[in-house]
């Protein structure tokens, strides 16, 4: 078995309460301009009523410390109040920060809810998990295609177990792996259009901005975290030897290889499908085309670095003739290619 790895105002006049004036949008406005304690104030009223917008906020806020003093279990209950209800947003931070905490087994059902919707650090942990066969069960094809997703988002440390994962996945896996994550990509649109249309939130109910980009703290895959507020691990360590099979465990940065993939066995040529800053968008554009273009999948994908620019290449292809063809049908799906001497 492989591891990779402002407060509320009430006043009072001759014995009769004001009534309350909240609102989730001003409390937004009010987050927005830096007053937190205002922004609590409009929220907690409106979430202790059962507001899924003000308790996901509030989960926010209590996530963060701001307005009112960091406090991951009640950060952890109002998400989970606004879950209830159906709030995406409030599930994806849930199974995060159980997992951040610690109770993997309790994440693991949020987590997959919230990476069919394409939240890429929850595709980055259970494609993990499958990979480990680690609570819910193995299964490499899945794991390649979420993994594949997730690094396409630019999520660094999917990238890097990518490339731990094309050590020990077989080629055919890896291929369908690819394309099991071009059907990934369509349902998660899907997924996202079909919430909109069931339960429509307005945009400015949610906090964004400071809260909405926020990151968990650091996670491990074998033991808690600690609560400070701090990115997700960077990389996945080099696999450590084990019987009957290698293991690897979320640990320090490993070095990157000058080039992600292997040499090409035979042929003179390959066809360039692009140049691109990030190693995911080179994988998630094979990943697209191999599910659109017939025959290319039968082609070996190789990722050429040139100073700061990963270059898209698939190959190796016998002769010229035959890599002007293969660019023509990769035209015709309408995407660049370009036929390289090697």
């Amino acid at each position: 078995m492989k591891h990779i790895w402002g407060p509320v105002v009430i006043g009072a006049m001759l014995g009769m309460a004001a009534p309350v004036q909240a609102d989730v949008k001003a409390g937004v406005d009010a987050w927005q301009q830096g007053d937190y304690a205002r922004a609590i104030g409009e929220w907690r009223p409106l979430a202790q009523n059962g507001d899924p917008d003000a308790q996901f906020n509030m989960g926010q806020a209590y996530k963060l410390g701001r307005g009112v003093q960091p406090d991951a279990t009640t950060a952890t209950d109002w998400y989970r109040k606004a879950a209830a209800q159906g709030h995406f947003r409030a599930e994806d931070n849930l199974g995060l920060l159980l997992f951040q905490q610690g109770d993997r087994a309790g994440a693991m059902p949020f987590l997959q809810r919230a990476s069919q919707r394409g939240e890429p650090r929850a595709q980055y942990i259970v494609g993990t998990a499958l990979f480990n066969g680690d609570m819910i069960g193995k299964d490499w094809v899945r794991a390649y295609a979420l993994m594949t997703r997730a690094s396409s988002s630019g999520l660094a440390q999917a990238s890097t177990s990518l490339e731990q994962m094309d050590k020990y996945i077989p080629e055919a896996q890896r291929k369908q792996g690819l394309a099991m994550a071009a059907s990934l990509e369509q349902s998660e649109k899907s997924v996202t259009l079909a919430a909109a249309g069931s339960a429509p939130v307005a945009p400015s109910r949610a906090v964004s901005g400071p809260v909405r980009s926020a990151e968990l703290p650091p996670s491990t895959i074998g033991q808690p975290a600690p609560v400070p507020v701090a990115p997700l691990p960077k990389t996945v360590a080099k696999p450590v030897p084990a019987k009957p099979a290698p293991q690897v465990a979320v640990a320090k940065p490993a070095p990157r290889p000058a080039a992600a993939l292997p040499a090409p066995a035979s042929g003179g040529w390959r066809v360039q499908l692009g140049a691109f800053g990030e190693d995911g968008r080179a994988r998630g554009l094979w990943s697209s085309l191999t599910a659109r273009v017939g025959g290319l999948s039968a082609y070996q994908p190789y990722l050429v670095k040139a100073g700061a620019v990963t270059r898209l290449q698939a190959g190796p292809v016998a002769s010229s003739d035959a890599a002007n063809r293969l660019c023509a049908k990769i035209k015709a799906a309408g995407s660049d290619c370009i036929p390289k001497k090697m």
